[in-house]
């Protein structure tokens, strides 16, 4: 009998023109019998800090006063085994040269998300999307996605991918997790170092992980799976 899961998305630095060389596209998937409890657990951990259990859990409000409370939440999704992680990290983002190759931002974005998903997909599973995209015209890249993702798997039915769909990141516990591990992943990718709560997620992660974050795993690690793309030399 196939599965069914349910990936939840998010970006960081995914605008052509935003002035970061360092872009991340990131997908946290579980089971979909087993969204409402992890759901549950992310906010019994809230509520465990004084935190109330609406609080929104996003990488840039990690601060030194709610370090335990980030670092319980690392732990958490390292000791759920239903919880996993993959992050596509682009390091050189404005060296990109999309003219060179006849295609615009938004079509190579589309591309990225594909080689991001594409090693979570299995043919005899079934899938929904989630994704918390920060612009415009997130209902036309949600469709075009959609469109891109069926047809390099030849589900033309769609019968794998069932569903693409924005959501709203503060209603969604799994979207904040994701937020918060691409936001690790970036942060050690770019370099920084200033603030010290996010060091100390950074390096917990580091380390229940064994691995870097800045270099490509294999893509049979389903826990945490780590891919440095690197464009093609022209």
């Amino acid at each position: 009998m196939s599965a069914i899961y349910n990936i939840y998305c998010d970006e960081s630095c995914h605008l052509e023109h935003d002035g970061q060389s360092v872009m991340v596209l990131g997908a946290v998937w579980c089971l979909a019998e087993k969204t409402r409890e992890i759901a549950l657990n992310m906010r019994e951990i809230k509520l465990k800090h004084g935190l109330s259990k609406d609080f929104e859990t996003k990488w840039t409000k990690v601060s030194q006063g709610k370090i335990d409370y980030y670092l319980d939440l690392v732990d958490y999704f390292f000791y759920d085994d239903n919880l996993h992680f993959r992050a596509l990290v682009i390091p050189e983002k404005n060296k990109l040269r999309h003219d060179k190759l006849l295609q615009t931002h938004d079509t190579w974005y589309y591309k990225m998300y594909f080689d991001l998903l594409k090693v979570i997909f299995n043919p005899h599973d079934a899938y929904s999307v989630y994704l918390d995209i920060k612009d415009t015209r997130s209902g036309q890249k949600v469709a075009k996605l959609h469109d891109v993702l069926c047809n390099n798997a030849y589900d033309f039915e769609r019968k794998m991918i069932e569903k693409l769909q924005i959501v709203r990141s503060h209603e969604v516990e799994q979207i904040q997790l994701a937020d918060l591990l691409i936001g690790a992943v970036g942060y050690v990718n770019r370099g920084l170092k200033e603030n010290s709560a996010k060091v100390a997620i950074v390096k917990r992660i580091q380390e229940i992980s064994g691995y870097n974050l800045m270099q490509s795993n294999l893509l049979r690690e389903t826990k945490v799976n780590i891919f440095i793309w690197k464009a093609v030399e022209l």
